[in-house]
């Protein structure tokens, strides 16, 4: 009868009649967990189910459910992937009331903007304090790029521990542990005058703050959406190319006024202020928990899956050296003074910050997130190519443009392409993590093999872009290749 009532369209349109329609329909989610119903000849055989002409074209449900008691069948059920954003998808358990006056899913994009300003951000903007240990220390290039690649590495491999951990339901005490050690490194940093205190401090403790902080933000905001996944997502990965703008900037202006020391601090304190706001506003999504281990390998036995993982190790092999060492080239070798070649780390983060989100719609609404990554990716490789014609100021700011631009398309596409291959959200941040963890390696040996071939090369970077510029264009064309295999698979085997 309730549903009967609930069902009328001149009761919705009544004052407050949407709203009291959402409650009651909450209220029966907690007494029974709605299950979408499988094809009869399906899993869901033995259940009951809710005929179609109870609740005809509701706005919060599919077509057909079956209802199940609390207690959870040991059967498979259908992926709430399918699912559409607004709707409480299946393998959510909580209080429906809590559902009903959460803050809106968009303001979970604000906690995961913050996470990725203090790790990735942080971690991009390492070509400031590339040039300044270089020329304080007195070491080779090679040697220095080991603190920034350590830093990146970690984000990436701890990324895999604590998106399984997030999967579990700790993403709000690792987003509070993970951003008191980015916070401490950085306080650390700023003490330190030695080379293997500068690789603790900003190396290793930045760099595993980063990682147990951003993947549990990142997961969470997927989990919230389907259809605008990506546009969000990329939102969501703008905070690293925030944090490339703001953290270097501090560090390069503040520097001759107050000294490093001080310009550090200053960024850690930002850095506390910041992560205060995102933990208040994180609100993860409860799922129903399945145990799960941290490496889940049968996600490997997805073709596209584990060719999508090789491509991105060949594109992050290569694609971080390009902003860590643009900083060093304008000053070696266009001849820039140390602050007008902050300029282009500057410009080239600022001008991505507008590409991840346009981007971000175009896969949404016509390409696809994994399309448009390739396509990026490829874009990028050939931006490393044509790094080698930069020989002029002029020259050097218009590359910066066009690079910044392509590599925030690209970057901010990541995470989106790499959750298209997740058909189970409960393993949202076990699928994404394993994805990172490769590119961390990746991300390891990069920059340092960049310096090699720079020094090597008696400070010519014509044969490191050459290096780069190769292997993000195979990784993209393998990127692009698996867009073609899951399409043709999918059609071979429809759903049913």
């Amino acid at each position: 009868m309730l549903s009967v009532c609930l069902s009328v369209p001149a009761w919705r349109r009544l004052p407050w009649g949407k709203l009291m329609t959402r409650g009651c329909l909450t209220f029966l989610t907690n007494a029974y967990i709605l299950k979408p119903a499988a094809p009869p000849s399906g899993q869901c055989s033995q259940r009951t189910y809710l005929p179609t002409y109870l609740i005809p074209d509701s706005p919060y449900f599919p077509r057909h459910f079956c209802f199940t008691p609390r207690t959870f069948p040991p059967h498979r059920t259908c992926s709430p992937a399918t699912s559409r954003d607004s709707i409480i998808w299946p393998d959510y358990v909580g209080s429906g009331i809590r559902q009903l006056l959460s803050l809106s899913p968009w303001s979970q994009v604000v906690p995961g903007h913050i996470a990725n300003m203090l790790s990735w951000g942080y971690g991009t903007g390492f070509a400031v304090f590339q040039l300044h240990y270089k020329e304080t220390l007195h070491l080779p290039a090679a040697q220095v790029s080991w603190v920034g690649s350590i830093q990146i590495f970690l984000c990436f491999l701890v990324g895999m521990v604590s998106g399984r951990l997030s999967d579990a339901g700790y993403s709000r005490h690792l987003y509070a542990i993970g951003a008191l050690t980015s916070v401490f490194g950085m306080m650390m940093t700023s003490l330190a005058d030695t080379y293997w205190q500068i690789l603790l401090a900003q190396g290793f403790c930045s760099g595993i703050g980063g990682g147990l902080m951003f993947m549990p933000a990142t997961a969470n905001v997927a989990t919230y959406f389907k259809k605008k996944r990506s546009l969000a997502v990329a939102f969501n990965g703008c905070g690293s190319s925030t944090g490339a703008i703001l953290f270097p900037a501090i560090v390069q202006f503040l520097t001759p006024k107050v000294g490093f020391p001080w310009a550090v601090r200053m960024c850690g304190f930002i850095a506390l202020f910041l992560a205060i706001i995102g933990f208040c506003l994180l609100r993860p999504r409860e799922l129903r928990r399945v145990p799960q281990p941290i490496v889940d390998w049968g996600a490997f036995k997805c073709i596209p899956y584990s060719m999508f993982a090789a491509g991105a190790f060949l594109i992050y092999f290569s694609l971080f050296t390009m902003l860590i060492y643009i900083n060093s080239f304008a000053k070696e070798i266009i001849g820039l003074s140390d602050l007008e070649s902050i300029n282009f780390v500057l410009i080239t983060n600022g001008v991505a910050i507008p590409a991840r989100p346009i981007f971000g719609y175009i896969a949404d609404r016509y390409v696809g997130p994994v399309n448009t990554f390739g396509s990026n990716c490829v874009a990028l490789g050939i931006m490393a190519f044509g790094w080698m014609g930069v020989h002029k100021r002029g020259d050097m700011y218009a590359y910066s443009v066009v690079m910044g631009f392509v590599n925030g398309a690209a970057q901010g596409l990541f995470s989106s392409a790499v959750s298209t291959f997740v058909h189970d959200v409960r393993k949202m941040g076990t699928w994404i993590g394993m994805v990172f963890a490769l590119c961390g390696f990746a991300t390891l040996a990069g920059p340092p093999t960049m310096g090699a071939i720079i020094d090597a090369s008696n400070g010519k970077y014509i044969w490191g872009q050459l290096w780069a510029g190769t292997t993000i264009v195979i990784g993209g064309c393998m990127i692009l290749l698996t867009s073609r295999i899951s399409t043709r698979k999918a059609r071979i085997e429809p759903d049913v």
